[in-house]
């Protein structure tokens, strides 16, 4: 009698726990929670590139500063303010030469795609 109480409750406790893992499952397979899991995926991936990116500047700067030593350049402690470069006048149409502003027409080749059959 023991024997057949303890497998009923065995079994019983199995089934529970089975259906338990399954409606579990089925809850994380549904389509929010998906979305939920690849917007978590996204953000986690982000802040882990935003991290390396980071750890990039940072080796960079001090590479610069070793390079700085090493080779005895000595960078301004302040930078002046930036010079304006000035830019060259825009040249009327007829003046010497073509403009840097204009286009140069590609000669273009007519293809007849009949040609070849």
């Amino acid at each position: 009698m023991f024997r057949r109480t303890f497998w009923f409750t065995a079994g019983a406790a199995a089934g529970v726990w089975a259906t338990t893992k399954v409606n579990r499952k089925l809850k994380q397979l549904t389509p929010e929670s998906l979305a939920a899991q690849a917007a978590n995926k996204a953000i986690e991936t982000g802040h882990r590139l935003k991290d390396f990116a980071l750890d990039v500047r940072a080796g960079m700067v001090q590479r610069e500063a070793e390079l700085e030593e090493a080779l005895g350049l000595d960078a301004p402690a302040e930078p002046g303010p930036a010079q304006a470069r000035e830019l060259p006048e825009p040249r009327r149409r007829g003046e010497l030469g073509p403009t840097p502003y204009t286009t140069h027409s590609i000669p273009t080749i007519s293809y007849n795609r009949n040609e070849d059959h």
